[in-house]
């Protein structure tokens, strides 16, 4: 019961996070696109996109493997914290780059 309540936050929490990092995308592409002279932001978002889809469809993935047993739970755990992970690292690279932009 307990592990499956971890498994159920983590994985929301890692829901959360791909679609943070995809927002912040998007607004960094729309501000980018008005923007005179700022076209290489759009590409390099263009880049990024695929990081997005590729941890979001991940932390959906664990968020499914909940609805299992015990050992459904542990993988939705490990691959919950690693899509996580990877996209607040993401998100964190991309605001690194452009803070000043």
């Amino acid at each position: 019961m307990v592990l499956h309540l971890i498994a159920v936050i983590v994985a929301i929490l890692a829901v959360v996070a791909a679609v943070v990092h995809g927002g912040y995308l998007a607004m960094l592409n729309s501000a980018a696109k008005r923007r005179p002279g700022a076209s290489h932001i759009s590409q390099w978002v263009s880049g990024r996109w695929g990081v997005a889809g590729a941890t979001g469809g991940i932390a959906l993935l664990a968020l499914f493997f909940t609805g299992g047993g015990v050992f459904l739970d542990v993988i939705a755990i490990l691959i919950g914290a690693g899509s996580g992970v990877a996209s607040t690292k993401a998100l964190q690279e991309t605001q690194q780059r452009f803070r000043n932009s």
